[in-house]
């Protein structure tokens, strides 16, 4: 029985990677299908002024509760604003908040979790019990408490996600750098007097880069997720703005006159989660990463 070698082997950034890449998505029907749904997503938060002629925060009383029609195709909310132009608009919003959170959680979490691998010892001992004390206190809850005590606003929220989560990213990016640390790469990188930094981005990252990538798309849905309940809990999103969150919470009470007015937000938020699942499932699956091996 042939046995297959998973020992990481030294992996050059560059355009061998993005080659490397291209071609496990292409092999990722799941991957791909996520991130055609992701990519949809982003077109029309893009295009959205040129996809509507309405203000998505302009009120127009005579046109309130209105069901869908010609002028409206998805009808108006209570106070006669055009539902889809506010979840085409909604779009921008729940991206924008959610990539910039994102991209600093996964960023900061990454290189707190490659320098622990990297240092050992006491240094990872101490962060392993700070970033431990940080996971037992539910996501949403230490949510809640920042931007109760910061108020609400895009910056506080990507702040308040980063406190949440860096902790459950710097463990699984250290689990899989814990791999990658005793290669003999790493310790010529060290017998030449290279500093932890270069080692970590010329030795190390480019051989996570799959497990990172991974990490993003996974913690990029439950970030929309988090917003979007933010926004519904009143602690996000600050009326008027077109948020898909603070939609259905505007609307909820007159679901049974004007459904579409809280569906709409709804199924664009339940499209872009599950791109996304589908996009880090399928790239999961095609690079091999155990998620669970790697210490989530």
């Amino acid at each position: 029985m042939t046995t297959l070698d998973t020992t990481p082997v030294a992996v050059a950034p560059g355009p061998r990677a993005a080659t490397r890449a291209w071609r496990t998505l292409r092999s990722s029907r799941t991957a791909t299908v996520g991130l055609a749904i992701v990519a949809v997503h982003v077109l029309i938060a893009l295009l959205a002024p040129l996809l509507t002629s309405y203000d998505p925060i302009a009120n127009d009383a005579s046109h309130a509760l209105l069901g869908p029609s010609a002028d409206h195709w998805a009808g108006t909310d209570q106070y006669g604003r055009d539902v889809l132009a506010r979840v085409l608009y909604g779009g921008r919003y729940a991206l924008g908040v959610s990539v910039t959170a994102t991209l600093l959680t996964v960023a900061l979490g990454t290189v707190v979790g490659c320098a622990a691998a990297l240092r050992g010892g006491w240094f990872d001992d101490v962060l392993g019990r700070i970033l431990d004390a940080v996971l037992s206190i539910p996501s949403i809850l230490a949510l809640l408490v920042v931007v109760t005590a910061l108020g609400t606003g895009p910056a506080v929220i990507v702040l308040a996600i980063a406190v949440s989560y860096v902790p459950q990213v710097a463990r699984v990016v250290r689990g899989a750098a814990l791999a990658v640390v005793p290669m003999d790469y790493v310790t010529a990188a060290r017998a030449r007097g290279e500093s932890t930094w270069s080692i970590l981005r010329r030795e190390v990252l480019p051989n996570i880069t799959d497990v990172v990538c991974v990490e993003f798309a996974m913690r990029a849905s439950w970030v929309v997720l988090l917003i979007s309940s933010l926004s519904f809990l009143g602690f996000g999103a600050d009326p008027p703005t077109p948020d898909w969150g603070l939609m259905v919470a505007e609307n909820r009470t007159a679901i049974t006159v004007v459904p579409m007015a809280s569906l709409a937000p709804i199924i664009a938020l339940a499209t872009l989660v599950v791109g996304l699942n589908l996009a880090a499932d399928g790239l999961s699956k095609a690079w091999g990463v155990d998620r669970i091996r790697e210490g989530l």
